[in-house]
C-alpha cells in the first residue's frame, strides 16, 4: 500500500522530480562574490588572476546555484579575450612555470633563511 502511495505522489506532482533540483548556496558564495567582481575589472591580467579566474571555474562547475557567479566568470573569460580551453591551457604553464599562490614574481621559491655563516650582534 505503502508504494501504491508513493507512486501515486511521483505522478501527481507530490515529490520533487530530479529536474526540480533547488538552486543551492555556496558556502563561499560572499567571498568568491568578491574575487570575481575583481576579476571582472581587471583589463590586463596577471599570472595569479589567471589561477584564480580557472580555480573559481573548477569550484562552481556543474554546481546547482550561485549561476550570478557562474555567468560572471563566463563573462571574465570574454572581457580577457579568451575560451576556457586557453584558460586551462595558460594555467597548466603558469603552474608549470614555478607559480605558487602569494608569492611574488621575483621570489625564488624557498623559506628566504639567510644561510650565512655571519653571526648576528
Amino acid at each position: 500500500m505503502r508504494s501504491v502511495r508513493l507512486i501515486s505522489a511521483i505522478h501527481n506532482g507530490g515529490m520533487n522530480k530530479p529536474e526540480s533540483i533547488q538552486e543551492q548556496n555556496h558556502p563561499l558564495y560572499s567571498i568568491d562574490r568578491e574575487n570575481v567582481d575583481r576579476l571582472l575589472s581587471i583589463k590586463s591580467p596577471e599570472d595569479g588572476d589567471f589561477v584564480e579566474l580557472a580555480r573559481l571555474f573548477i569550484r562552481y562547475e556543474g554546481f546547482p546555484g550561485a549561476l550570478d557567479i557562474q555567468e560572471d566568470l563566463t563573462k571574465t573569460l570574454s572581457f580577457w579575450g579568451i575560451v576556457r580551453e586557453e584558460l586551462n591551457e595558460k594555467t597548466k604553464k603558469i603552474w608549470g612555470d614555478g607559480f605558487r599562490p602569494g608569492q611574488n614574481a621575483n621570489e625564488g621559491v624557498g623559506s628566504g633563511f639567510d644561510t650565512s655563516d655571519e653571526e648576528v650582534k
